[in-house]
């Protein structure tokens, strides 16, 4: 028995005036959804808790078994680490965005207008060369990962995750200064770094060559680098140790590579997959079956219905979800149900209207042998909620999956 986890980023929503008050999965055209909620046990689940907005990092770990409230340790190192970046003891690693501001320091759009991968690396090369002046000790790497998303990590001795953001995480607003979150030597001198990299940086991007082309397409430059989320990897436990299975990770988005290689799971990186409304679904369903053969749990993440939300942009959100339906019917095609289980649920709810993460619950579905098949007949937020899984939080999702398995052990004598 193996199992598949389908895992739609920010795929739920709420209700919406231009969709006659349906959420966009209540609205997309999805055979396939349906056939999973029809055929399976159906439910919804609070990424972290009931009411509380979770960070992708968070909901992730969540639904991969861990009590992120007792685990978490920031975002900034688990997406270093899926981007590529060694993380050393000690190191503090931080999420960037390449975003644009105005000659005030105030953010007139946080993602400098979705900049193109192949810009945005010509910009990192040049803010690597960077040489630190005041902090000749430390070291830095600057990477970007997908469009205007980076990762910076600080390395050196005495330094603390303990700092605040640049980032304002909204617009209209000046960057902020970091600054230490508590009274440690290590705070403050980590928080000094912080700003005076932030500061070259800022020198170097509004000298770019890269800037002045775009200003030339009156494209948003990116003109300075947002800091958040500084962070260290979490100390779990792998899922090898914990259920005695073999598990792999198919995912384009950095930061659920972080997450399942803390988690120990072998992360497979597949040509086409970009981690975009663009990407190549098809070659990550063939990927997963693929992996079926040589591991008994799969983890395929898909990023575009976040990107659409967060964009505030229902009709390709509604598009992402058709695309998804489209991927999960090549996946009822080409595994035997008979033999494995497929899941698909979201990390969180992700609001195009609000274009933030929200705290209501997200809907699940597990189609497989041996299940107390409810009465559900449709895959959508309120259809799920009437499922034979009731409402459960994020991590009690996997024991659920693993029991079906066979692989979690019995409490007590």
């Amino acid at each position: 028995m193996k199992t598949v986890l389908v895992i739609a980023d920010g795929m739920a929503d709420r209700p919406l005036r231009e969709l006659n008050w349906r959420t966009p999965l209540e609205a997309a055209r999805k055979p396939s959804l349906n056939q999973i909620a029809e055929t399976g046990v159906c439910g919804i689940i609070d990424p972290i808790s009931p009411g509380i907005p979770p960070g992708s990092d968070a909901a992730s770990l969540a639904l991969l078994g861990y009590d992120a409230l007792g685990i978490y340790s920031g975002r900034g190192a688990l997406e270093a680490l899926g981007s590529g970046v060694k993380i050393l003891p000690g190191d503090v690693a931080f999420r960037c965005n390449l975003a644009t501001i105005d000659s005030s320091m105030v953010v007139l759009d946080r993602r400098a207008g979705r900049i193109a991968t192949e810009d945005a690396a010509e910009l990192a090369e040049k803010l690597q060369r960077i040489k630190l002046k005041q902090s000749s000790n430390v070291e830095f790497v600057f990477k970007n990962t997908i469009q205007h998303r980076a990762i910076l990590v600080i390395r050196g001795s005495r330094l603390s995750a303990a700092v605040s953001d640049s980032d304002p995480g909204k617009l209209g607003e000046r960057v902020s200064e970091v600054k230490p979150l508590d009274h440690s030597l290590e705070a403050r001198s980590t928080a000094k770094i912080v700003n005076e990299l932030i500061r070259e940086f800022q020198k170097t991007l509004r000298s770019s060559s890269t800037n002045k082309e775009r200003a030339k397409h009156n494209l948003p430059p990116a003109n300075v680098v947002l800091c958040r989320g500084a962070g260290t990897i979490p100390k779990v436990r792998p899922l090898s140790e914990i259920y005695g299975i073999r598990a792999t990770c198919i995912a384009a988005a950095p930061l659920i590579k972080g997450v399942c290689q803390a988690a120990g799971m072998k992360v497979i990186n597949v040509k086409g997959a970009t981690g975009t409304l663009q990407t190549d679904y098809t070659a990550k369903t063939r990927a997963v079956v693929q992996e079926l053969r040589n591991c008994d749990f799969v983890l395929l993440h898909v990023k575009a219905t976040d990107v659409a939300s967060h964009d505030g942009n229902i009709k390709q959100k509604v598009e992402a979800i058709e695309r998804i339906d489209s991927m999960l019917g090549y996946l009822l095609k080409n595994i035997n149900l008979d033999s494995t289980y497929l899941a698909i649920t979201a990390d969180h709810t992700t609001s195009t209207l609000t274009r933030n993460h929200e705290g209501d619950p997200v809907p699940v579905a597990i189609a497989g042998p041996y299940l107390r098949v409810d009465d559900v007949t449709k895959y959508d937020e309120r259809a799920c909620a009437k499922g034979g899984l009731h409402r459960i939080r994020g991590l009690e999702l996997m024991p659920i999956l693993m029991g079906l398995l066979g692989k979690t052990k019995k409490f007590g004598s």
